[in-house]
Order: C-alpha cells, then sequence, then structure tokens
C-alpha cells in the first residue's frame, strides 16, 4: 500500500471536517477573488455574505439564495447572481468544492493514453491487471459486464466502505481519454486525499 492511498483510506474511514481557507471565518475559498467581485458588484466578499446572513434566504438552498440575491440586490446580471451565491455556499460551508447535493464529495482525474479504446477499457476491464495496480484497495464490480461505465465498490483491507468509483474511456485526438471518478466520499479533505491518489494511479498507466 502506498502513502497517498494509506491517507486516502484513513481520511476516509476517521473523517474530520476542517476548513480549507485561511482567510479569517471562511470555510472554503470562492473562485472569484475579491477584487474582481468588487469591480462587478461594487462589494466584496465579506460584504456579500453579511449581506445574504441578514436576510430571508440565509441557509435556505441554492436557488432560494440565488433568487433573492437577484431579486432584493442591486445586482442586475443573473450569473452573478448565481457567483454570490455560490461563493457565500463555498465560504459558509453550505457546499464546497466538489460538494454533492446529499453532502458527499466526488473528484476525478483524467489522462489521455496513446492507444484506442479498447486497450484503454483493458486498464478496468481486465480484473488482475485493475487489483495489481490498485493494491491495498479492495474493488468490487456492482454493475452489469460491458457497461460503457463500469462501477465498482471501493472498501479497504477490511471491507470497510470507500465510496464508488467509475471508469470511462472515450475516443480522443491522440488515443483514449481515460477518466476515473470516485464518488460518495465523505469530506473535503478526504476528496483531496483521493484526488492525489488517483492522480498518482493513473500517471503510472
Amino acid at each position: 500500500m502506498t502513502d497517498l492511498l494509506a491517507a486516502a483510506i484513513d481520511a476516509t474511514v476517521n473523517p474530520v471536517a476542517a476548513p480549507t481557507s485561511t482567510h479569517d471565518g471562511w470555510i472554503s475559498d470562492p473562485e472569484i477573488a475579491d477584487t474582481s467581485l468588487v469591480e462587478a458588484t461594487g462589494r466584496g466578499w465579506d460584504a456579500w455574505v453579511a449581506i445574504i446572513d441578514a436576510g430571508p434566504a440565509a441557509g435556505k438552498d441554492h436557488t432560494a439564495i440565488a433568487d433573492w440575491v437577484k431579486a432584493e440586490t442591486d445586482i442586475v446580471s443573473w450569473w452573478w447572481a448565481q457567483a454570490v451565491t455560490v461563493g457565500y455556499e463555498r465560504i459558509t460551508g453550505l457546499r464546497l468544492p466538489g460538494q454533492m447535493k446529499d453532502g458527499t464529495f466526488t473528484v476525478s482525474r483524467t489522462r489521455t493514453l496513446s492507444v484506442d479504446v479498447p486497450s484503454a477499457r483493458e486498464v478496468f476491464e481486465d480484473e488482475a491487471r485493475l487489483a495489481a495496480s490498485t493494491l491495498g484497495l479492495t474493488l468490487a464490480r456492482s454493475s452489469k459486464p460491458g457497461v460503457k461505465t463500469p462501477r465498482f465498490l471501493a472498501a479497504d483491507a477490511t471491507l470497510t466502505p470507500l465510496g464508488h468509483v467509475t471508469f470511462t474511456a472515450d475516443p480522443s485526438k491522440s488515443g483514449a481519454k481515460l477518466t476515473v471518478t470516485h464518488e460518495k466520499l465523505p469530506t473535503a479533505q478526504a476528496a483531496e486525499a483521493w484526488k492525489a491518489y488517483w492522480a498518482e494511479w493513473i500517471s503510472r498507466l
């Protein structure tokens, strides 16, 4: 088992939700820089967070917050209303990067291989090859044979669940684009750990 895999398993089995931002009071950083937001809307992130927190949409779902921002503030662009809402959700922890509606996290890694699609599919269709490339990780197939995007249940050596993993291989100009996606991860920290593991895994192909 590699150090990256050990760290990913530990982050999943023993999840600890911790802030990913260095900004005081923020859970996660928004994608749009504060200076760009001020230029576009006249306010920075701290001001927008205070405005939304003081309004009736605070704590509600994405659509309700975006609708309120568009209707009750001086933002005239629906795109910026959406951008402010996404940033607010990240700052306050309502929805972090990679987080799905059910609260879990998903990560993906992609690499283009200099082979055709059938050859690329052998990476995950050949059970012995897949097992050899993921030593320390148990991947039990849960989808029917022959599907385009096979799904596997991931587990550690003790069969503790570690989420769901899917693989796809699509044609590209220079070969085949292989994508691995890991779903149902408990925290942003676990997602980052698995992102690092799968990035290393796919680089070895």
